[in-house]
């Protein structure tokens, strides 16, 4: 089943709505209260009306349909009544169509807050089952009697008797990626680091490419330091100020982007910026991986120095992954960490380095040496902003995304597939659409695991080769998705003659990565060097190499068993 929806229980007074409707506003999704939803069915009977008109039982019967309808609208934020849990139907439909939290408070605390909404409201909101005299002692027992159906129904408990809305919300987003992927709605499960390789090997996954289109957040990222929505559109660049404002973003935001992307969208994104309103300025550097260094982040930082940038102030990478890598460098370490948001204009930057909080810059024997993982407050795709790319820099970035499919979404990949040319001229709808899938499968593996220890470093599939020759060709001669494609196939080669992926799999990786214009050997290369490189790559552990294998498309292995000799002969087929 498709469950997406965060669904809100709890008693009156634990901030259902008010949550509910901020979490909404963040990923653009659909906000729904059940209770809204059974006033219609009631012929325009307010719910105090329902109550003394027609009973108890008729009013949860007709909750009952309100929940169900609230339940079949997908990426939804549902704030449900306080008595939904007591019926094993409700319980059942809310199991089935999203993450559920129970916003728990003391009954004292309920009593109090519903004490403040009478005292500040002219019309304050009338629960039947709790106003009254002995109310403390009626929200008591009431809370006693659904206790075992509310921690039943809940994936997840928030206690907000000391939490503020932000807090509430900032707990639930973090917990809704995690738990979306522990009960098995996620593209595919987690792969564990035990003692025996064959104890690594991940689930077969689900395959959800291509679900409906939504204005709504593609994905959304939930990690220890950060919870952030990844939108995913058409034309979708001048919705960009009216999510900063919805992220309490603002209102002075400093542009940051390159020279070849200021020329294209530097002016429009300023303007879009100002015209709502925005106080914004734009700094932009010499484009090129050769910009990635100290040199230009200390540059960004005087710039910021000169304008008096505050820890409030926004930074907005417009760019590709360099952008993005250096201006999240610079928003982590900056007064000691300042908000930013992603907006990548490559196909890479926004499959891969836009989603996860890597942020850094290079030095001269391997990249992103010196960084930190430091989370954005979002990321906005536009897919009409790759129509500037050429057929390299497009086609680099399809690397990444045929290597999501490869590891985790074989429905994505027969997709990809099946749908190759539409892709190779950027197509909006299917574009958007696979974009869309390959993001959500990034968003899912670093909420699970933000810092690279466990089930994330599956990304890394084709990058223990393809880093090695991205360095010995001095980050010239091959572009980063070049250096991954031509790694998968490498890896895939290692894969079956360690017995693992068979031959036909293997020749459909390299097929499938030839097809969308990706070199699948690296002729010319210094092997010392790519060996050299590989040395220092991040990936290694106590000496030991570890390499991300499959054992079938859809599926990973992390080993450090390898033979030398092995590599070494791959290593040679690659770069003759």
């Amino acid at each position: 089943m498709n469950k997406q929806a965060i669904i809100l229980t709890g008693l009156s007074y634990t901030g259902k709505t008010v949550v509910g409707r901020t979490i909404a506003q963040m990923l653009g999704w659909r906000f729904v209260d059940t209770d809204d939803l059974v006033v219609p069915l009631a012929e325009g009977r307010s719910i105090p009306q329902i109550f003394a008109e027609w009973g108890e039982a008729r009013f949860r019967g007709l909750e009952k349909q309100a929940l169900g309808a609230a339940c079949s609208m997908g990426k939804a934020v549902i704030a449900t009544g306080g008595g939904v849990p007591l019926d094993a139907g409700n319980r059942a439909m809310m199991a089935g169509a999203g993450v559920v939290f129970w916003l728990d408070a003391k009954p004292s605390t309920i009593y109090q807050r519903m004490l403040r909404d009478q005292e500040q409201n002219a019309d304050p909101v009338v629960r039947p089952l709790m106003h009254g005299e002995g109310a403390l002692e009626r929200i008591a027992a009431m809370k006693d009697a659904r206790l075992p159906y509310y921690t039943s129904a809940a994936d997840w408990t928030v206690s907000t008797d000391t939490l503020d809305t932000e807090e509430v919300v900032t707990e639930v987003l973090r917990m809704y990626g995690r738990l979306k992927g522990r009960l098995g709605m996620a593209l595919g499960g987690v792969p564990t680091l035990g003692d025996s390789p064959d104890d690594q090997t991940e689930p077969t996954p689900h395959g959800q490419a291509f679900q409906p289109s939504s204005t709504g957040a593609a994905a959304v990222v939930s990690t220890n330091s950060g919870s952030y929505p990844v939108f995913v559109g058409n034309r979708t660049l001048t919705t960009l100020p009216a999510k900063l404002k919805a992220l309490g973003l603002g209102p002075t935001v400093y542009l940051v982007t390159e020279t070849n992307v200021a020329r294209h969208y530097g002016d429009r994104a300023l303007g879009i910026l100002r015209d709502a309103g925005l106080n914004a300025e734009q700094y932009t550097f010499q484009a090129g991986e050769a910009s990635k260094n100290l040199d230009t982040a200390i540059g960004l930082y005087d710039w910021l120095m000169e304008r008096r940038a505050e820890r409030r102030h926004t930074l907005v990478a417009l760019g590709g992954g360099v952008v993005g890598d250096l201006t999240g460098f610079v928003a982590a370490t900056y007064l000691r960490g300042m908000p930013y948001v992603q907006v990548p204009t490559t196909l890479l930057a926004m499959v891969d380095a836009s989603i996860g909080g890597k942020t850094g810059v290079n030095r001269s024997a391997a990249k992103n040496l010196v960084g930190s993982f430091y989370q954005p407050r979002m990321v906005m795709m536009d897919v009409d902003l790759l129509r500037t790319l050429g057929d390299r820099e497009r086609n680099e970035g399809w690397a990444e995304v045929i290597k999501h499919a490869f590891i985790r979404d074989t429905a994505l990949l027969e997709a990809m597939e099946a749908n190759r040319d539409a892709l190779q001229t950027l197509e909006p709808s299917i574009t958007a659409k696979v974009v869309a899938a390959s993001a959500a499968i990034k968003a899912d593996v670093v909420s699970q695991d933000e810092r690279e220890s466990g089930v994330r470093a599956i990304l890394n599939f084709g990058h223990t080769i393809g880093h090695g020759l991205e360095a010995a060709g001095g980050y010239e001669a091959l572009l980063h998705g070049e250096g991954v494609a031509v790694g998968m196939v490498g890896a895939a080669r290692i894969s079956n003659r360690m017995g693992l992926l068979s031959s036909d799999e293997a020749g459909r990786i390299e097929a499938d990565i030839e097809r969308f214009g990706l070199p699948v050997r690296a002729p010319g290369l210094d092997l010392d060097r790519v060996r050299a490189a590989m040395k220092l790559d991040k990936k290694v552990d106590n000496a030991r190499q570890r390499w991300i294998l499959m054992p079938r498309l859809g599926q990973t292995v992390i080993r450090d068993d390898v033979p030398q000799d092995m590599v070494n002969e791959i290593l040679e087929e690659l770069v003759r």
